[in-house]
């Protein structure tokens, strides 16, 4: 009865999936992916253990929405880096990048898992393409400013997400101390020519 009660007044006060979700990504950062069970997120967001599943068909579709939630959050962390600098808007978004990963590393760890794997959820697909057109827009302003060397915008755009993304698991990893993660990122960046127009 009681936790009927607390179900109701969960619905009564908010949306249940962005609670739901919301758990997930406190749980996710205190404990990592392996831990993040669909009856841990109702206990925790004061649902019953079954009401998840009105809203997520099972621990994966939970995931995944947790996913997509981490990307909408990386995506404005990254722009507001790129929107706080005069320089590269390249180079900002790649310690945009490190620095979040250095921050969230189980965050970072489950977007390996969903975005950098050999297949994406369908669910992330539009999210995707808007980080990969913003990434490209931000390329082409660089070129033409003259501070980002030229060439492809899509090959600069993978050589850019490689040198991150192998930084910041690096990092995560603890083969390269946090410490000094963002400023070996920045000396990394700058000795590759993110940033520098040669």
């Amino acid at each position: 009865m009681k936790g009927k009660s607390t179900e109701r007044a969960g619905y009564h006060h908010g949306d249940l999936p962005a609670a739901l979700t919301a758990a997930a990504i406190e749980l996710l950062d205190e404990r990592g992916t392996e831990h993040v069970t669909v009856r841990e997120v109702a206990r925790r967001a004061g649902v019953s253990p079954g009401a998840p599943f009105r809203h997520f068909a099972d621990r994966q579709a939970l995931l995944t929405a947790v996913a997509d939630r981490i990307l909408a959050d990386f995506e404005k962390w990254q722009l507001g880096m790129v929107a706080d600098v005069e320089g590269s808007g390249m180079r900002a978004l790649g310690l945009g990048f490190v620095r979040y990963a250095i921050r969230y590393p189980r965050r970072f760890e489950l977007l390996k898992t969903r975005v950098f794997g050999a297949s994406r959820p369908v669910e992330l697909q539009q999210r995707l393409s808007d980080i990969e057109r913003a990434l490209a827009d931000i390329i082409v302003a660089d070129q033409e400013a003259g501070v980002l060397r030229p060439g492809d915008p899509a090959l600069v755009g993978l050589a850019g997400q490689a040198i991150v993304y192998g930084l910041s698991q690096m990092i995560v990893d603890g083969y390269l101390p946090p410490d000094r993660a963002e400023q070996l990122a920045v000396q990394v960046l700058d000795m590759l020519g993110f940033g520098i127009a040669n």
